[in-house]
């Protein structure tokens, strides 16, 4: 079972309000800091994701950079602007753990001479969301409202962390204020998850077209928005409009990690499954992301190699506690909804269940909480302790295929025959973006209560 990638309109790299266009050195005399503990080398790309020119330049305003901060590790404007490539590579390598910790540094030198300084704030909160620390990031956000309630960002930011916490109609709040203030990429991507979180994909897809419109074709931020539209054209069952758009994100940014696994998702709905291999092989060779990871070992499953299926499930388990269960100090990672995924796909329901129960406690009104909760009751056997949880997911009306199947599922199994028999109906239209086990599940089902 694939979980759904959050962060489809966090947009962790995008810069806030400083850049090198406007660039000026604001000195605060000889700093007690240590320079050296500030900087940090950007780890080598990749071949496929070396991009020269886009290289070329980071590696030269990191050097500029770090001088500067040698010189004068108080120079908080050269922390700030080099906090916020650091997110943006950790973006574009997939290597948050690294780069999430040479933001923090600067940014925490920044936060300890200026406690109010905005960009710090606002990065730190960045950060938090990309760690899975939703309240946190919360409570930096709403302060940041206090005092600068006309900025897009910091409604983003309210955006993402209520959407997390479960605060939907919050969320929605934001997201229109956030709109008003600024339409671009940022905002109309948030409006599009919105839409898909509240049950219109259609909408959705017309809102992350103006998100992809409004952004620079090949940047990496467009380019991730592109791909969440294919995402948004599968979950209505146009393979083809997804594949266009895949394929768009792929010739753009050249080995586009997210565009090789959209294109091997499609692959996978058509049935092309050694495709589908070979495609989330090479994206997974760019970059460490256990959902492509998740992506191949359901590939390999279907190609009848539960070995290697097997190896890729365990894969993702030990690189998801790497994360998080070593790293309990202030950088830490919560990865249990993940973790609860992750041992779902080795068939350890029993486990998984104990993650997405820890999930659950600190966001209990998060629709795919509630979701993953209600499927690993369901894989339990335990039927009735799945039914409020699979409520509480389809509270905001989200019309994810995986998700109607799941409640079919258990509706049936709780005797609310016709409530099965709705929810499996709606769930078996969208044959390709089920898995086949499953959507043959819902098909026999439904024949049976049909009857």
């Amino acid at each position: 079972m694939k979980k759904k990638i959050a962060y489809a309109i966090i947009l962790l790299g995008t810069v806030i309000s400083v850049s090198f266009a406007f660039y000026r050195s604001h000195s605060r005399g000889n700093a007690e800091e240590s320079p050296t503990n500030l900087i940090t080398n950007l780890l080598p790309r990749k071949q496929g994701l070396a991009y020269k020119s886009e290289w070329e330049t980071i590696e030269y305003n990191v050097r500029a950079l770090h001088e500067k901060v040698k010189k004068n590790a108080a120079d908080l404007k050269s922390l700030l602007l080099l906090s916020s490539i650091y997110i943006q590579e950790g973006r574009n390598t997939g290597n948050f753990i690294y780069y999430n910790d040479a933001a923090l540094r600067c940014i925490n030198t920044v936060l300890a001479k200026d406690p109010k300084n905005f960009e710090g704030l606002s990065f730190k909160a960045t950060i938090l969301l990309s760690q899975h620390r939703f309240e946190d990031a919360f409570t930096i956000a709403k302060m940041l409202q206090k005092s600068y309630p006309l900025n897009a960002y910091v409604y983003g930011l309210l955006v993402d962390a209520n959407i997390e916490l479960g605060n939907y109609r919050d969320a929605l709040t934001a997201a229109d204020q956030m709109v008003s203030i600024r339409p671009d990429l940022r905002s109309y991507s948030r409006i599009a998850y919105l839409r898909e979180i509240f049950g219109d994909p259609e909408g959705a897809v017309e809102a992350m077209e103006l998100a992809v419109d409004a952004g620079t074709p090949g940047d990496e931020n467009t380019e991730w928005c592109r791909v969440q539209l294919g995402r948004l054209f599968e979950q209505l069952g146009k393979f083809e409009n997804a594949k266009i758009q895949y394929r768009i994100a792929a010739n753009y940014r050249v080995n586009y990690p997210h565009a090789l696994s959209g294109l091997a998702a499609v692959a996978l709905r058509n049935q092309y499954y050694e495709q589908a291999v070979e495609l989330y092989q090479q994206a997974d060779s760019l970059i460490p992301d256990h959902f492509i990871k998740e992506g191949l070992a359901a590939a390999y499953r279907l190609i009848g190699n539960e070995q290697k299926a097997a190896q890729m499930a365990n894969a993702i388990i030990a690189q998801l506690q790497q994360v998080s269960s070593s790293r309990k100090d202030a950088t830490h990672q919560n990865e249990d909804l993940e973790l609860a995924h992750a041992y779902a796909g080795t068939g350890d329901y029993a486990r998984a269940l104990e993650f997405a129960l820890l999930e659950f406690k600190r966001r209990p009104g998060n629709i795919e909480v509630n979701e993953t909760v209600a499927i690993m009751y369901f894989n339990l056997g335990v039927y009735e302790k799945a039914l409020p949880y699979i409520n509480a997911a389809l509270s905001t009306n989200n019309k994810k295929p995986e998700l109607l199947a799941y409640a079919g599922l258990i509706f049936a199994k709780t005797g609310d025959k016709e409530k099965a028999k709705r929810f499996l109906q709606k769930a078996t239209v969208s044959k390709g973006m089920l898995d086949p086990k499953l959507h043959d599940d819902c098909s026999r089902l439904l024949k049976k209560l049909s009857k």
